[in-house]
């Protein structure tokens, strides 16, 4: 997107402009609403609708069924959540995948990329994808771009390994080939400090079935996926795969402070040099304590360099 569009868009939107455009659309309504009461004047004395007024309600209950089939494939029925697209919050975060890859054109290609395929995974797959679908299409647009050092990705917390099969797509995109690593309890439901377990949204059990489903329809190399079933902070967890060193560190596992803090100093062991480490949930209000653990080790003996944020995750790289 070239800069004069950019600062057409922004004039739009400014409070001046709409003031001042509002004496227009004011008579576009006007004219709107004079053609609505002409079309119900030339009903019929007997009550039947005239031509104009009956195509005006054909168009209406096509707009209808149009919309309801739109919800049914993004909106949260099934799923909990809704995948519907704000125009503010798809701006904002081209302009933070942006500046984060130095790319704005990759950035919007990679951030609508993302999205059908958020779209495809959870019509097709077992459960869904956790997190809103900004931060969802952030992590996937932006981590390719982020070029990261290696093509291995450990994944701490997955849910249903949905975003991890995306992901893998993502860079397969980019030219890549992913080795994925998958580390998490498999509990039966999302596990969280101080939250109520309760079953998903979605009906779906969360186990290591579920996960195995939906990598296959990454292909290859989601069905080629390492899962080591155990929480991040146990030794044998660790050790069985602490192998080799990774490109691409998702942390997406403890949301408490401690539970983070003990994530990012493993991180500091497995991660490349240059690896692309990302901590989801980082600024989320209902999760304070992800920023304050990140930010408390920043401060100390690290081989993370803070990036930036993009819808509500962090990234580093490592040195």
């Amino acid at each position: 997107m070239n800069s004069r569009s950019t600062k057409s868009r922004s004039l739009l939107r400014s409070s001046l402009s709409r003031r001042l455009l509002r004496p227009v659309a004011d008579l576009i309504d006007q004219r709107i609403e004079r053609q609505v009461r002409s079309a119900v004047r030339r009903s019929g004395p007997d009550g039947a609708q005239a031509p104009d007024t009956a195509r005006l309600a054909r168009e209406v209950e096509l707009l209808r069924r149009r919309q309801l089939t739109f919800e049914l494939l993004v909106g949260p029925g099934g799923r909990g959540v809704s995948r519907i697209l704000g125009e503010e919050s798809l701006e904002s975060l081209h302009t933070e995948v942006a500046a984060l890859c130095g790319d704005r054109d990759a950035a919007e290609r990679n951030v609508a990329s993302a999205f059908r395929l958020l779209v495809a995974l959870e019509s097709l797959g077992v459960g869904r994808i956790a997190g809103g679908t900004m931060n969802i299409c952030g992590k996937l647009g932006a981590i390719p771009l982020l070029a990261p050092e290696n093509d291995e990705i450990l994944e701490i917390g997955t849910l249903y390994g949905m975003f991890s099969a995306g992901l893998v797509r993502m860079m397969e995109r980019d030219g890549r080939s992913p080795g994925l690593t998958i580390v998490d309890p498999f509990a039966g439901v999302q596990l969280q400090p101080g939250t109520v377990e309760r079953p998903d949204p979605t009906g779906s059990p969360v186990d290591e079935h579920a996960v195995r489903t939906n990598l296959a329809l990454a292909g290859p190399a989601g069905a080629a996926a390492r899962i080591r079933r155990g929480f991040s902070e146990d030794p044998e967890t660790r050790a069985a795969v602490s192998d080799r060193a990774y490109g691409v560190i998702v942390v997406d596992g403890d949301h408490s402070a401690e539970g983070v803090r003990r994530d990012l100093e493993w991180a500091e062991r497995v991660a490349a040099p240059g690896a692309v480490v990302v901590l989801d949930d980082y600024g989320d209000p209902n999760w304070p304590g992800i920023k304050d653990a990140l930010d408390a080790h920043l401060e100390g003996g690290t081989r993370f360099t803070y990036l930036g944020r993009a819808a509500r995750s962090a990234y580093l790289r490592a040195s």
